[in-house]
C-alpha cells in the first residue's frame, strides 16, 4: 500500500485541492494534512483512513467510465472539440446534437485505441467523437443513445474572445466608479438609488464619460436588518429593493390621496438624512420604503402593465418563484427554524406574500432599464457597469436555494499578504466545483443574465475566483486554508458567451495573488483586467505608464482603500494600525509607505505632471510643513495640492495604453474617509460612509455638475485623452 501521505496528496490533486501554496511573498508554503481532510470532506470525499484514501482514488479514477456522456460539454466557437462516450464494450452508439434553434447535426466517430476497463462489475469501452467546428454560439444538447441506455448534457458553445471587447479599440473610454448607496440627491431616501443612478449617469455623460461603475446592487434580507456590505448578499441573481425610487413607480400616480399622504410622510422622515455627512442608515430607510411599496403593491395595474408583469414573471420562472418564496418565508422565520424543511408546502399559504416579492423584482427591473437607458441617452457608450460578488451569505437565499450546487463547512477568503498579514475570511460559502459542473452551470448562467439584462458591462469581483478559490475549513483561521481549482474553460467561456449575448463588456477584477498565466489567458479570452496605480510594479519600482495593459481598467483608487487625497495622508496606514491589523511597527509600515508614494510621485513628475518636490525636506518627514504636491504620508498639504496631486495621478493613468480608465466619485469631490476596511467587520463601519467633500459636508448629486472640484477631474481627464 502507498504511503498514507502520498494517498493523501495525491487524492487532493485529483480533486483539484492545492497541496501547497506561493504566498505574496514568493515562498511555497505546504497545506496541512488536517486542512487537506477537511476539504475533501467538503467536497463529499472521505479521506480520514487509508482505505477512504485508495478507495477515493479509485473512484476519481472511474468517474468518467461511470457515465455515458460528461456532466457537461464546452467549446470554444471554431474550434477542436472531442467527447469521451463510455458504453458496454462492443456496443453500438449514436452521437447527435440539438442546437438551440432545435436544427439536428450529426457528431463523427474518430478512432480511440483506448483499452476497455472492468467497471463495477461490467467491461466498459470508450468511444470518442469529434465534435462539428461550425456549432454557431449558444446553448446546445448532445445526445447518446447505446444499447441498455441513453444520456444528454448541455452543449455550451462560447465565443473564442469575447467580441464586445473589440470595440473598445478603436478609442479609450473612461467612467465614474461609485458607490451608489453613499450617492443621494435631494430627493432620495437616505439612500442612493435606481433614479439617483441614471441621474449620475446623465451627469457623467455630459462630462464625457462612457459608463458609471457601481458597486454590487444585489439584495439582501427582505427585511430590516439587513447586511451593510454590497459583498455580501442574500443573492447574486436578484436585485436589493433599497434602491428603488418609490415616486418613480408608474403605479405612485394612481395613489388614493390617503396613501400619498402616508408615502409622503415617509418620505419625509427619511430625506432629511440626504443633507448629513455621519453614518448611512440602510435600516431606517429600507423600513420606509418597504412600507411605501406595500401600498403602491396594491394599487390596481393597467391591462399593459399587468401583461409586462406577468411576462417578466414568465421569463425568470423558478429562480424568481424559489426566491420569492424565501423573502416571504424570513419575514417571519430565523434562518435556523425547523419550518425551512416544508417550505415548498407553504407556497399558497405563502402566495400573496410571494406576488409581493415578485413585482419589488419587477420593479427593480424597470428601474434598471431606466437607469441604463438615461446612460445612453447622455451619450454613454458603455452605460451601466454592474459588479458581482465574489459570494453570498452563508444563510441568504442561494445558500438555501442552490444548497445543492454550494459545498458546506468551508467559507471563501484570502491567504495573508501585504495589505491583509492576517488574511481574510470573506463568510461565504463557495461552489462545489464538482455539483456545480454536473447541474451544467445553470446558476451561474442564471445568475449572469439577470445581471446583465440592463447592463453596459459587468465586473467580476476576485474574477481569480473562475480559476481557484481560497477555502478556509469552518473554525480555522484565515491563514489555514488551501485553493480549490475550478473548470476556468468553462466559467469563464460561459461569462464571455452571456456577456456577448447582452452586448456587455467584462471587466475582471485581477488584484491579488494569482498565478502569472491567468492573465493571458484572461486577455486572450477578451476580459479587461484591473490595474490600480499604486500596485503596479516590476523589479525596478513603479511601472512606466506604457507598460501597462492595454485591456485594463486602469485608475488611481479602489473601494477597498481610502480616497487618494486620504491615501497621500497615509490613512490606509493609521487606519490598520488603530485596528490591530498591522504585523510590524505602524512607524515602519509609515516609512515603507512613504518610500513607496515617493517613487510613484516620482514618475508622475518625472512625466511633467506634478512640479519638483521640495527638497529641502527629508524624505522620512512627517512634520506638519508645507512640502509641495509631492509630499509623502503624513505630509500636511494645503487643499488646493491635495487637488493638483489628485488630478496629476489620473492625468498619469491618462498615460497607459489601458483602454478603460476609472475615476473614484470619492476623488472627484474630495472625500477622505474610507468606505471599506478589508479584515474588519464591526471594528470600523464599512460601507456606511456617505459622499461628502473636504470639508465634511454632504454631496449631493443635485450640486455635483456645478462643484468645482467634479467639474476639474473631469477636465482633466478629458483633456488628457484628447477629449
Amino acid at each position: 500500500m502507498a504511503d498514507g501521505t502520498e494517498l493523501l496528496l495525491d487524492l487532493a490533486r485529483r480533486h483539484g485541492v492545492a497541496t501547497s501554496f506561493y504566498g505574496w511573498d514568493g515562498v511555497d508554503r505546504p497545506v496541512s494534512h488536517e486542512t487537506l481532510r477537511k476539504v475533501l470532506t467538503a467536497l463529499g470525499v472521505p479521506a480520514d483512513s487509508p482505505d477512504d484514501l485508495e478507495r477515493g482514488l479509485r473512484d476519481a479514477e472511474l468517474a468518467p467510465w461511470r457515465r455515458l456522456l460528461p456532466p457537461i460539454v464546452v467549446q470554444r466557437e471554431g474550434g477542436d472539440r472531442s467527447v469521451h462516450v463510455h458504453v458496454s464494450h462492443g456496443s453500438q452508439v449514436e452521437v447527435w446534437i440539438t442546437a438551440e434553434d432545435g436544427s439536428r447535426h450529426e457528431v463523427t466517430q474518430e478512432e480511440d485505441w483506448e483499452e476497455p476497463r472492468v467497471v463495477d462489475g461490467v467491461l466498459t469501452g470508450r468511444a470518442t467523437f469529434a465534435l462539428p467546428r461550425d456549432l454557431p454560439l449558444g446553448w446546445h444538447s448532445l445526445h447518446a443513445e447505446a444499447l441498455g441506455g441513453s444520456a444528454e448534457c448541455p452543449l455550451v458553445v462560447t465565443p473564442a474572445r469575447l467580441h464586445t471587447t473589440e470595440r473598445l479599440l478603436e478609442r479609450r473610454h473612461w467612467g465614474l466608479m461609485a458607490q451608489l448607496y453613499s450617492v443621494r440627491s435631494s430627493r432620495s431616501w437616505g439612500i442612493g438609488d435606481f433614479a439617483d443612478l441614471a441621474d449620475l449617469a446623465a451627469i457623467a455623460g455630459s462630462e464625457g464619460a462612457s459608463f458609471v461603475l457601481v458597486n454590487p446592487l444585489h439584495a439582501a434580507a427582505p427585511t430590516p436588518p439587513i447586511e451593510d456590505s454590497p459583498y455580501l448578499p442574500a443573492t447574486r441573481r436578484f436585485f436589493n429593493p433599497l434602491y428603488v425610487r418609490v415616486e418613480e413607480i408608474d403605479e405612485y400616480g394612481y395613489l388614493a390621496a390617503a396613501a400619498r399622504d402616508q408615502v409622503e410622510g415617509l418620505a419625509a422622515r427619511t430625506q432629511p438624512a440626504n443633507h448629513s455627512a455621519g453614518l448611512l442608515d440602510r435600516n431606517t430607510s429600507f423600513a420606509a420604503k418597504l412600507a411605501a411599496l406595500e401600498l403602491l403593491s396594491r394599487v390596481p395595474r393597467s391591462p399593459a402593465r399587468e401583461l409586462q408583469f406577468r411576462r417578466f414573471c414568465a421569463e425568470h420562472g423558478s429562480g424568481l418563484d424559489d426566491f420569492a418564496l424565501w423573502c416571504a418565508l424570513r419575514e417571519k422565520l430565523s434562518p435556523d427554524a425547523p419550518e425551512w424543511a416544508g417550505a415548498d408546502q407553504q407556497r399558497d399559504a405563502l402566495a400573496g406574500r410571494i406576488e409581493f416579492y415578485r413585482w419589488l423584482q419587477w420593479i427593480c427591473d424597470e428601474q434598471l432599464e431606466a437607469a441604463q437607458r438615461a446612460a445612453t441617452r447622455a451619450g454613454m457608450g458603455i452605460g451601466v457597469v454592474h459588479d458581482l460578488a465574489v459570494g453570498v451569505e452563508p444563510h441568504g437565499a442561494d445558500a438555501w436555494i442552490l444548497s445543492d450546487v454550494l459545498a458546506q463547512g468551508v467559507t471563501v477568503g484570502a491567504p495573508p499578504d501585504v495589505f491583509n498579514q492576517q488574511g481574510q475570511n470573506w463568510s461565504q460559502p463557495p461552489w462545489h466545483p464538482g455539483r456545480l459542473e454536473a447541474s451544467g452551470y445553470a446558476a451561474f448562467r442564471d445568475m449572469l443574465r439577470t445581471i446583465l439584462r440592463h447592463a453596459g458591462g459587468i465586473r467580476v469581483d476576485h474574477v481569480l475566483g473562475l480559476f481557484r478559490l481560497w477555502w478556509i475549513p469552518e473554525g480555522a483561521g484565515p491563514e489555514e486554508g488551501t485553493y480549490v481549482y475550478y473548470d476556468h474553460e468553462a466559467l469563464v467561456g460561459i461569462l464571455a458567451l452571456e456577456a456577448q449575448r447582452a452586448d456587455a463588456i467584462v471587466i475582471g477584477e485581477d488584484l491579488g495573488v494569482f498565478e502569472p498565466w491567468v492573465r493571458d489567458y484572461l486577455a486572450e479570452r477578451g476580459i479587461f483586467g484591473t490595474s490600480i496605480l499604486w500596485f503596479e510594479h516590476d523589479g525596478g519600482g513603479p511601472l512606466a505608464p506604457e507598460r501597462y495593459r492595454q485591456q485594463c481598467l486602469t485608475s488611481v483608487n479602489t473601494h477597498d482603500l481610502p480616497p487618494t487625497a486620504g491615501y497621500l495622508a497615509g490613512e490606509h496606514v493609521t487606519l490598520r494600525e488603530s485596528l490591530g491589523l498591522l504585523r510590524r511597527p505602524v512607524e515602519e509600515e509609515l516609512a515603507a509607505d512613504a518610500t513607496e508614494q515617493e517613487a510613484v510621485l516620482e514618475r508622475v513628475r518625472e512625466r511633467g505632471l506634478l512640479s519638483p518636490r521640495d527638497r529641502d525636506h527629508g524624505d522620512g518627514d512627517h512634520g506638519d510643513g508645507d512640502h509641495g504636491d509631492g509630499g509623502g504620508p503624513g505630509r500636511r498639504r494645503s487643499p488646493e495640492e491635495v487637488q493638483r496631486t489628485v488630478e496629476a495621478l489620473y492625468a498619469f493613468t491618462a498615460l497607459t495604453p489601458s483602454s478603460l480608465l476609472g475615476v473614484a466619485l470619492v476623488d472627484a469631490v474630495g472625500e477622505t474617509r474610507t468606505q471599506n476596511q478589508p479584515g474588519t467587520h464591526l471594528e470600523y463601519p464599512n460601507w456606511r460612509i456617505p459622499l461628502a467633500g473636504p470639508d465634511g459636508q454632504a454631496v449631493l448629486l443635485d450640486e455635483l455638475a456645478a462643484n468645482p472640484r467634479f467639474a476639474s477631474l473631469t477636465a482633466t481627464v478629458r483633456g488628457a485623452l484628447g477629449g
